[in-house]
């Protein structure tokens, strides 16, 4: 019999003080560390890979969705619903040169961005508010004080352990981690099942002018191409799971960014980012779809004949995984019947975006938006202590809606907000007014009276 053995780490451990610990650097994270740094409070921001972005970046999504109003109006212009945090990032990229003008989706509008660009402009605003970034770091357990108030992280590092201790922490992760780690309930999709994740890719060498003519402006592909779709797998000739694609031409010349793999597990489960074994079949199932899916295009679209996959995500892009159970939590039919909150902090006209089956299901919200509630970000249990971004507490189909990109940047800028008034005050977030900070957020440029 092997004798236990016991786990050691030498390295020598760096001791890190703080006023605001920020775990995640997606959309939400950079907006809540940047709109906190900007009231005075001394931010640090954890980020596991080597640059900001979470899922738009490192899982390639490569859009800002959610920005705009939806409509059954035959050549509407786009209608602007989300300003703030969001608007000014958008306005950086485009100064940049990283992002499209608004392109079609379906009954609303979306801008395409280039990755390197988010990178650079998010490492810009990072420096201007002055908040330290720790790249190549990671959260493995909560400091908890009591049982209840988290008092911070111990991150991993290349250099070793990183203790950081915070008056507040914001779980900006997209998983839920922190509360996870600490204990605090958390939920997980439709009775455990959730949304399958994608990989996205880049598809180089494009004559996108040609392939618009020939498909349109609609960046959601017709039933022409699903029906072609469809009998190529009932002849067996090839393997293309999703029959519903979606293709954005990028800032980028001759290049469109793809977004048509459904990645289920072999057993045909939809699998689920949070499991080791999932993430992993789902990276390489992805990237065999990726080239499948390429091929269908140089074969039947046109101005795609000479293409290639120039890239793809650095991992799958992950809908949904652990979310918090908050204080207030977003109902289905809130996202349908468009529900107004005094202590609405963000609003949304995006769809509900379900992916299960060969074909998504969108469920349209026309000409109206919903908002949602501060308390989503407030967890049921657990003190100094937020979340931001699709961990949000919400159902499961109010979550296919409120997950994406332009909400969770509106999501950082108040939770940003509501952190540095909690410090500044020393009261807990749970106490703080979500109609009065409904109006800092106004006054911050949010617009949402």
């Amino acid at each position: 019999m092997k004798k236990s053995a016991t786990t050691t780490d030498l390295r020598p451990q760096e001791h890190i003080d703080t006023e605001l610990l920020v775990v995640g650097g997606g959309a939400a994270g950079l907006a809540t560390a940047v709109t906190a740094a900007r009231q005075g409070i001394k931010v640090t921001l954890l980020e596991r890979y080597g640059f900001c972005g979470g899922g738009a970046v490192a899982g390639l999504s490569g859009t800002i969705c959610g920005m705009y109003m939806a409509t059954d109006s035959f050549g509407a212009k786009p209608e602007q619903l989300v300003h703030g945090f969001t608007a000014e990032f958008v306005q950086r990229m485009s100064e940049a040169g990283g992002l499209t003008p608004p392109i079609r989706y379906g009954k609303t509008f979306s801008l395409v961005h280039d990755p390197l660009a988010w990178r650079r402009v998010a490492d810009g605003m990072l420096a201007e508010a002055g908040v330290q970034v720790l790249f190549h770091s990671m959260a493995t357990e909560v400091l908890l004080d009591g049982g209840e108030r988290v008092a911070g992280v111990q991150a991993y590092s290349k250099q070793g352990k990183l203790r950081i201790e915070a008056a507040l922490s914001v779980d900006a992760s997209g998983d839920a981690d922190l509360f996870a780690m600490a204990g605090f309930p958390t939920r997980m999709g439709f009775n455990g099942q959730v949304q399958n994740p994608t990989m996205i890719f880049r598809l180089q060498g494009v004559d996108v002018p040609r392939f618009m003519a020939a498909h349109g402006p609609d960046t959601i592909l017709g039933e022409a191409i699903s029906r072609k779709i469809n009998e190529l797998n009932a002849a067996g000739t090839h393997k293309l799971p999703r029959a519903k694609i979606f293709l954005f031409p990028s800032p980028r010349e001759n290049e469109l960014l793809c977004n048509c793999t459904r990645i289920t597990g072999a057993d045909g489960r939809e699998l689920n980012s949070i499991y080791v074994r999932d993430f992993t079949e789902a990276e390489i199932e992805g990237r065999k779809q990726v080239f499948e899916y390429a091929r269908f295009f140089r074969e039947y679209l046109t101005g795609c004949e000479k293409s290639w996959v120039n890239d793809t995500g650095v991992q799958v892009g992950v809908r949904q995984s652990r979310q918090i159970e908050g204080s207030a939590t977003l109902a289905n039919g809130d996202v349908v019947r468009g529900s107004k909150f005094t202590a609405g902090i963000a609003r949304s006209a995006w769809p509900i975006e379900l992916h299960a089956g060969a074909k998504p299901r969108l469920e349209w919200l026309i000409d109206d938006y919903y908002e949602i509630p501060y308390g989503c970000f407030v967890p049921m249990r657990g003190e100094s202590l937020l979340a931001a971004g699709r961990c949000l507490s919400a159902e499961h189909e109010a979550m296919a809606s409120a997950r994406v990109t332009a909400q969770c940047f509106s999501y950082g800028h108040a939770i940003g907000h509501a952190a540095a008034i909690a410090i500044r005050e020393n009261i807990a977030p749970r106490k703080l007014d979500g109609a009065a900070l409904r109006e800092i957020l106004n006054r911050d440029g949010a617009g949402l009276n």
